[in-house]
């Protein structure tokens, strides 16, 4: 069924220290993401970039920690802007920007899912599983800490409460493959679903993407995607100021994308990490607009359904 996308630009860098995610939002511009999503028969509305409001005084125990009241600026702002993109009956589609920005965009959709008396899902599709806190961190990269606050991890307390944090169970981190030692820790006192690539090396994309599927169709949930661009291999996708060897093929990410549309599940998508600087002429943007384009319809060819 043809969406109502909504593009929300997030140019955000306070995360980390590598600078250059900023750009990301004008390169998915300039790589056709909006022409993609029209081409498939939706509709577009790009909003424009998100500005980052007056900041407020924030404090942490963390010395580690850098850009604290930036990040829970934005936080702020990206939270109001997609609930109100949901709540506008839109697919918000926010360009990145580091993964920060997950810290506001599945806020947004957390208070729209409990606003509509519906459970959110969490698909985590990266390869870290960003389970620090301000507390925990020791690099003091924020883009770090999104999966604890999502989840209620404490630590938190200079950014807003996070509206009706998701139970471990309807989180599920895809294709991780570097943990800190302080996150593995924390992982394994939760329920948290973790389909790492040794587990996705075993059984494949299909089976454990379609059991976390089957879940959320079950619950009646929604689905937020949060798709970092290391989720990839780097040797398909190299602007990432984090590249971690060993990560999805072309054909495997492509793969997930299919059955996510297929599952018509997805109700909102982050798009994150892209590091424009780092690009090999917009290759790795180019990339990531394909699998939006996977995401929302893009078939090579209709599969008709047989009856034997």
């Amino acid at each position: 069924m043809p969406q109502s996308c909504i593009l929300i630009g997030a140019p955000i860098d306070s995360g980390q220290r590598r600078a250059g995610c900023l750009m990301g939002p004008a390169a998915y511009r300039v790589a056709g993401l909006g022409a993609t999503l029209t081409a498939l028969g939706h509709r577009v509305e790009d909003r424009g970039d998100v500005a980052l409001p007056a900041l407020r005084p924030a404090e942490c125990g963390n010395p580690a920690v850098h850009a604290l009241p930036e990040t829970v600026g934005w936080t702020e702002a990206l939270s109001a802007t997609v609930q109100a993109a949901l709540s506008d009956g839109g697919f918000p589609v926010v360009m990145g920007g580091d993964h920060s920005l997950a810290l506001g965009s599945v806020a947004g959709a957390a208070a729209h899912a409990h606003a509509a008396g519906r459970p959110l899902f969490l698909l985590w599709l990266d390869a870290h599983s960003d389970f620090h806190t301000p507390q925990t961190t020791t690099s003091g990269n924020l883009h770090g800490t999104p999966v604890a606050y999502i989840a209620g991890r404490a630590g938190f307390d200079a950014f807003p409460p996070f509206p009706a944090p998701l139970p471990p169970r309807n989180i599920c981190l895809f294709g991780i493959r570097s943990v800190d030692p302080a996150e593995h820790e924390a992982l394994l006192e939760h329920e948290i679903e973790i389909n790492d690539m040794r587990v996705l090396d075993e059984f494949g994309i299909v089976v454990p993407l379609r059991a976390f599927l089957d879940r959320v169709e079950q619950a009646g949930g929604m689905l937020h995607v949060s798709l970092d661009v290391d989720f990839l291999d780097p040797s398909i996708a190299p602007a990432v100021g984090t590249t971690v060897p060993g990560g999805a093929t072309f054909r495997e990410a492509h793969l997930v994308m299919e059955l996510l549309h297929e599952s018509g599940l997805v109700t909102s998508l982050d798009l994150v990490e892209l590091n424009p600087f780092l690009d090999e002429r917009g290759r790795t943007a180019k990339m990531m607009v394909d699998l939006v384009g996977s995401l929302m319809g893009r078939k090579v060819f209709d599969r008709p359904t047989r009856s034997f």
